[in-house]
């Protein structure tokens, strides 16, 4: 269920509230183009800057409007366990396939304090977790042993994994098994991660170009790697105009270019800047969007 393309799905503002409208339009849109699923409030979804209920409801909104068609991943991080929990608790009463859950950013807790956290997630929610590992967000990494210990609670099925290390699939694969579900977390460099054993991307750049990230995917699922770097060295410039600056302020300029959504971001991020805009439009107009 957990392979190929998910969308780390940006959430739409208007006039300062969250664009349901919107929404429900980039979800049937992004089904419309082969997204193999969707992934609502994660970071990319500005999370941080989301009231409890507008991250409940963006989920419930995500869920609705997919109708089953593809899973959805929701986004329930937090670095308070007990806000993890209600979050996780609110997706699976909601509907969600999965949640996905970061390392508890700020705290800084030990390895032992991560497995603790995770634990307790897990005994609350029958849910498949999978854990997000991104040190350079969250200052805390996950080293693969502690991976593996969580490995062994039966609905902890998987990673997503946003080190850029491509000798941790190999070793997350030792310690976690064969069956562990690791996921790119970093668009450029997915093709590389699958063929290490990766089964797929959590991915920006699939808001813009979602049938593109979806064929290539595809393409290595079905061991097709010509085809699979071909649409990478398309993807490229768009990818890398996506991180010239915070993401996801980038994205939303390219989304409102292409008339998906409004432009509008919270604080403290701010909109792309005239340099982000100009990478944006060059990027856009080679892929022809």
């Amino acid at each position: 269920m957990f392979r190929g393309a998910f969308t780390a799905l940006i959430t739409p503002f208007k006039n300062g509230a969250l664009d349901e409208a919107a929404l429900q339009s980039l979800v049937d849109w992004q089904i419309t183009e082969g997204i193999h699923g969707l992934v609502p409030v994660g970071t990319t979804g500005e999370s941080p800057t989301l009231s409890h209920a507008e991250h409940e409801r963006a989920v419930e909104v995500v869920i609705e409007a997919t109708d089953k068609r593809v899973p959805i991943i929701a986004g329930a991080g937090s670095n308070a366990t007990a806000e993890a929990i209600a979050f996780t608790q609110h997706a699976e009463k909601a509907g969600a396939d999965a949640v996905l859950h970061v390392t508890p950013y700020y705290n800084k807790p030990t390895q032992e304090g991560l497995v603790a956290h995770f634990e307790a997630i897990a005994e609350n929610t029958a849910l498949p977790i999978i854990l997000y590992n991104i040190p350079g967000r969250s200052i805390v990494d996950m080293a693969p042993d502690t991976m593996g210990r969580l490995a062994d609670i039966k609905n902890i099925v998987g990673v997503k994994d946003a080190t850029a290390d491509m000798a941790r699939i190999a070793q997350q694969a030792q310690t976690c098994g064969a069956d562990f579900i690791q996921l790119s977390g970093e668009d450029a460099s997915a093709v590389a991660f699958n063929r290490q054993g990766g089964s797929g991307v959590i991915s920006v750049c699939a808001n813009i170009a979602p049938a593109k990230c979806a064929a290539m995917q595809q393409a290595t699922l079905d061991g097709d790697w010509d085809k699979a770097e071909a649409i990478l060295a398309e993807l490229l410039p768009l990818m890398d105009a996506l991180f010239c600056e915070t993401s996801p302020s980038p994205a939303k300029y390219a989304m409102a270019r292409m008339g998906k959504c409004g432009e509008e971001i919270r604080l403290p991020l701010l909109p792309a800047s005239e340099m982000a805009r100009g990478r944006i439009d060059a990027a856009l107009d080679e892929l022809g969007l």
